[in-house]
């Protein structure tokens, strides 16, 4: 009798572990929920110091955590079904509950997050119930840091300013002033469970996004330097493509990268930016919606095309990035298909 050969089981493929960087509207639509799609780990990593808009006021109510961009990342990473997205994205009207009113407007999982952080006084359990609630599964959205801090900056006048809504809107300062700095205050660590998955991630995206209000206060712990510094990830920036009035209008492409390097404290591997024309009148109906939003960033002449891809990453026929483009030309920056 021969003996049987022993039967070697099959290598599975590991998945790509990403890491995504920043806040607002767009990090999560052009990159998050079109990457969820892919056999790739996802985590969303959001900086936890906006202190505008509606969810402001469980800050300032209920002494919580910010919910607004965290709510963003759940939801773009989330395979839950119809039902408890619209759940997720529904907003109180003109509902009295007794004499408080200040509900109104307000979203349903900026009410949940916050209210879940102010019974359980324990950031995990909220992230472990939202998790399940909304179904991620192995993928996660994690806050950058849970200490309570806010984003300020030093004008070039020598003005300090407090707040990123302060910043982004310039209600109370000059908006032709340029930014010299942005800092945190009080200062902060970064959360255990985000610098583990920036160290281990093959791949970290950044962007894209406003740059002081979105991407530059993912870096402002006091151990992020060194925490990138370590990360043997790519690490890929998605340039913005128009300036913010208040914060990068003058700017470049390689103003705006180099930017991100000071305060990452490190070197991005790759940009990533849009070096088509614009369609001005399309971005002229996006400046009504939104005033603040200025003309276009400038394309150096000098940039290393080693290091920055300039490719067509717009749709057509709307101001807006194209998901599939964008995704697409990350896939072939690394070299993957």
């Amino acid at each position: 009798m021969t003996a049987k050969k022993s039967q070697k089981k099959p290598k599975t493929a590991k998945k790509m572990k990403i890491v995504c960087l920043g806040g607002g509207n767009l990090m999560p639509k052009v990159i998050l929920e079109p990457l969820k799609k892919y056999p790739v780990g996802l985590v969303g990593i959001t900086s936890m110091v906006d202190n505008g808009g509606a969810y402001s006021v469980f800050r300032q109510q209920f002494n919580v955590l910010p919910t607004g961009d965290i709510r963003r990342h759940v939801l773009a990473l989330s395979n839950a079904p119809k039902w408890k997205k619209q759940l997720w994205t529904f907003r109180f009207g003109n509902e009295t509950f007794g004499a408080n009113t200040w509900h109104k407007g307000q979203n349903f999982a900026n009410a949940f997050i916050a209210g879940l952080e102010w019974n359980l006084k324990d950031y995990r359990k909220v992230l472990n119930i939202i998790t399940e609630f909304m179904e991620l599964g192995t993928n996660q959205a994690l806050p950058m840091i849970i200490d309570k801090t806010d984003v300020c900056a030093e004008l070039e006048n020598g003005q300090i300013i407090e707040g990123e809504r302060e910043i982004e809107l310039c209600e109370n300062h000059d908006s032709n002033l340029k930014i010299k700095k942005i800092f945190q205050k009080p200062e902060s660590r970064i959360f255990p469970e985000a610098k583990r998955a920036i160290l281990v991630a093959d791949l970290i995206l950044i962007g894209p996004g406003d740059l002081y209000t979105s991407i530059a206060p993912c870096f402002l712990a006091k151990d992020a330097a060194v925490t990138f510094k370590k990360a043997k990830g790519k690490k890929i920036l998605i340039c913005n493509t128009v300036a913010r009035k208040g914060e990068t209008h003058g700017f470049s492409i390689g103003k705006f990268a180099s930017e991100v390097e000071k305060y990452m404290g490190s070197p991005l591997d790759y940009v990533l930016y849009h070096n088509k024309p614009l369609n001005m009148d399309l971005l002229s109906v996006f400046q009504k919606d939104d005033p603040h939003i200025g003309g276009p960033l400038a394309i150096d002449n000098d940039l290393p095309k080693d290091k920055f891809i300039g490719k067509d990453i717009y749709k057509k026929d709307e101001f807006a990035y194209d998901p599939k483009k964008v995704i697409a030309n990350i896939f072939k920056i690394i070299g993957k298909k």
